[in-house]
């Protein structure tokens, strides 16, 4: 009789799974928003490719092998179709200001508004919004929130740029 009572304490020390403790995630919502936008002010892709989804990051290497191949076939004047890069905004113009707006949280998804201002030209201003999953690290016993895709303000969105950047016009 007295192995119940041993029981119900020992699973109350055992430690919760980690959806249940907010603090057992890595970066908050807000968090990868702001690094996003200092990378995009900052024009460093380099901080963004840590906080993507393994299947994203997966999507933009097999883009970044078509576009190889692309130049390889194609006359060395042509601009290929990553020319300018991968598409991580709606518009590609450089927006001085980018800042992390409403960030909305389900159990294993998020959104994080992204909002990009021109001060000369405030009619150019628009928000495209980060679709984030929830999801185990390999390295950590921790749950992480990782960028799946980017919805565009234009109603487009990152994966579908990744594969529309190679059909034929």
């Amino acid at each position: 009789m007295r192995i119940l009572p041993a029981l119900v304490i020992a699973a109350s020390l055992a430690a919760p799974p980690a959806f249940a403790d907010e603090d057992a995630v890595g970066l908050k919502p807000e968090q990868i928003g702001q690094i996003f936008c200092l990378s995009r002010t900052g024009s460093d892709e380099g901080a963004i490719s840590g906080l993507l989804t393994p299947e994203l990051t997966a999507a933009i290497a097999d883009a970044w092998a078509r576009n190889d191949a692309w130049i390889a076939a194609n006359p060395p004047d042509e601009k290929p179709p990553l020319g300018d890069g991968i598409q991580w905004q709606a518009w590609p113009d450089y927006a001085p200001d980018c800042t992390v707006g409403l960030a909305t949280l389900m159990k294993t998804d998020a959104k994080v508004e992204i909002s990009y201002a021109f001060p000369d030209s405030p009619d150019a201003n628009f928000t495209d919004t980060l679709l984030l999953k929830r999801g185990a690290n390999e390295a950590s016993l921790l749950e992480q929130w990782r960028i799946d895709n980017v919805a565009y303000a234009t109603g487009g969105d990152l994966r579908t740029a990744l594969t529309e950047a190679f059909e034929a016009p």
